[in-house]
């Protein structure tokens, strides 16, 4: 490819509709890989707290000690120490309440870890759709500035008597560079988003694992009181 069809010199001979519409998807492209690089560190370190607190949490730490552990950290907590948190505090608060019935302390602890734990997979999942509009709507949006840019071409060559490959190939070339910038933008949406949906997945098993574990250990401690 020679100067006169490098890809800068194409954007800028390109029709105005096309340089509107490679802006519009660079512009995206670089609100994508923004979005991209905040929620691969997001999950880290929502994977990186909710190791560290379930390590916390199988060490023998007694549960009203990480109860009050969990209450003073919670601006800075995990989801799992969060969902923690929401069920402990409502299985006191019912405690309090003089509540004897061990299945109604179980069934409130546990509404409220699942409330949380919805709040929780819904802050995480922020931005994903997001990625998922992009992967999807930007082949066509590229693919819009083609079609106009090869219908502009072709309406300009229709005044012209002698048509040959060197007539026709920039004005070509001017309009696939549309299509090829919006694959440019969509392919790291599309991969990003199926590896932050895999990995969003992982954590909320792994959350429902857990909200499953604390209810076995509050239904145990529950029949232990009533033994003795």
């Amino acid at each position: 490819m020679n100067q006169d069809l490098s890809i800068l010199q194409l954007i800028l001979h390109a029709s105005f509709v096309v340089q509107l519409v490679i802006a519009l998807l660079m512009t995206i492209s670089v609100a994508s890989w923004a979005a991209i690089f905040r929620k691969y560190f997001a999950l880290k370190r929502v994977q990186r707290l909710n190791e560290e607190f379930e390590a916390d949490f199988w060490s023998g730490t007694s549960l009203n000690e990480l109860a009050s552990a969990a209450k003073k950290n919670d601006p800075n907590a995990g989801p799992m120490e969060r969902i923690f948190a929401s069920g402990m505090r409502e299985y006191q608060k019912l405690r309090e309440r003089r509540i004897d019935d061990n299945s109604a302390l179980l069934d409130g602890a546990r509404r409220a870890m699942r409330a949380s734990f919805q709040r929780e997979l819904d802050a995480i999942e922020t931005n994903l759709s997001f990625l998922a509009s992009v992967g999807s709507v930007s082949p066509y949006v590229g693919l819009f500035g083609t079609v106009w840019g090869i219908m502009h071409s072709f309406t300009g060559l229709a005044a012209m008597t002698q048509v040959t490959l060197a007539t026709v190939a920039p004005g070509i070339a001017e309009a696939l560079v549309a299509t090829a910038i919006g694959l440019f933008a969509a392919i790291p949406a599309v991969v990003a988003y199926n590896r932050f949906a895999h990995d969003i997945d992982r954590i909320a098993i792994k959350l429902e694992t857990f909200i499953e574990e604390f209810s076995n250990i509050l239904q145990r401690n529950l029949s232990a009181k009533v033994a003795n």
